[in-house]
């Protein structure tokens, strides 16, 4: 087990209830888990049951005086950051699984929600958890290790991927890249390239993720 705890934010299905399902939002290099949860207001009437937990990367950004990253940018080689990645994976496995078992949920009530560097690390944790999740959605980021992917697959959940196409930060070519890496092992995968999105979330992409979890949760017949 690592020894390195994540924590971070989180909120309260809007309900007021027990959670139903668990949202696990992943932000991206230089922010902190605060960046994320400012999502929740939005998201949280489609998803009342929901509970929200944005943890904090586990290292102090290495490139700024204030923000957490998952791991290192500073080698930018593909080798570096797929190490970046394997390192970093083990922390949010454990963390999700603590998350589950204090909400008395399983993988099949967990989305997760990646920006960026976040995108990256769900893309790999989510096909390598035993069971698949119920959805990953993937802003503006990228599928690395794709070569390992096939050896190493155990669940195949729902992902969408939804990248600007004028992202200044991570290349938009990364969507179509990660799309066919994933479909080519039997995910099932959606691709939204945003016309004149720059590194960001824009209120239709959110709308097209907030729909695409409702629906592998099952409740797109119930608003409540």
């Amino acid at each position: 087990m690592p020894t390195t705890v994540l924590t971070g934010p989180s909120a309260a299905p809007a309900s007021g209830g027990e959670a139903r399902q668990l949202v696990v939002l992943l932000h991206g290099v230089g922010a902190d888990g605060s960046d994320l949860m400012a999502l929740v207001p939005y998201v949280a009437p489609a998803l009342p049951h929901a509970a929200f937990v944005a943890p904090n990367a586990p290292f102090p950004y290495d490139m700024a005086p204030y923000g957490r990253q998952w791991f290192s940018l500073a080698d930018r080689s593909v080798p570096a950051l797929t190490a970046g990645v394997c390192a970093a994976a083990p922390l949010l496995d454990a963390f999700i699984d603590q998350q589950l078992a204090d909400h008395g949920l399983t993988d099949a009530d967990l989305v997760l929600v990646g920006f960026s560097q976040g995108t990256m690390l769900a893309l790999h944790v989510a096909p390598r958890r035993p069971r698949a999740c119920a959805a990953v959605i993937g802003f503006s980021g990228a599928l690395m290790a794709a070569d390992m992917l096939g050896a190493e697959l155990t669940s195949r959940p729902r992902i969408l991927l939804i990248h600007g196409e004028a992202d200044e930060v991570v290349n938009p070519a990364c969507l179509a890249q990660a799309e066919q890496a994933l479909s080519a092992v039997g995910i099932p995968v959606l691709a939204e390239m945003r016309p004149d999105l720059g590194h960001s979330i824009d209120g239709p992409g959110l709308g097209l993720a907030i729909g695409f979890v409702r629906q592998a949760l099952g409740l797109e017949e119930d608003p409540g």
